[in-house]
């Protein structure tokens, strides 16, 4: 691992957002008021599952009630860490020290680490953090 100095001790840190994650009784209606009253963009949606919207520099994601398969991957083999994903982690256990109550530890998703944890109204959050692209050789 690198110099430990590297590496975050604190939350919030660069490298590591926290997004809402609301999970909505009514998928469409919520996403057309977060959307057309509100004026949030979407970046990219898994119709009538799951919407990431991007609003005033923060992101709010949506899901239907069951949620998305792909919020719950299958762990298998887990790849290398990276730094990025170094730093989620990292900032998964100073949450976890001060009283964040995790529902899983970090996963890989995609080309993201994520993990998510409830506000104590039962709200749900998440922290993120993109991960550094794998470089392969030809």
């Amino acid at each position: 691992m690198e110099n430990d100095a590297t590496f975050p001790k604190s939350f919030p840190t660069d490298g590591v957002e926290l997004r809402c994650f609301l999970v909505v009784s009514n998928y469409a209606r919520s996403l057309a008021f977060y959307r057309d009253v509100l004026g949030a963009t979407v970046m990219r949606e898994l119709p009538g599952a799951l919407c990431f919207l991007s609003f005033a520099g923060s992101q709010i994601l949506l899901s239907a009630p069951s949620g998305s398969p792909k919020d719950k991957p299958a762990v298998t083999d887990a790849p290398s860490p990276d730094r990025k994903s170094v730093i989620c982690e990292l900032s998964y256990e100073v949450l976890r020290s001060r009283g964040a109550e995790f529902l899983t530890p970090p996963l890989d998703w995609s080309d993201e680490t994520r993990a998510f944890f409830h506000d104590p109204d039962g709200h749900l959050l998440e922290i993120w953090g993109a991960r550094e692209a794998e470089v392969r050789s030809e």
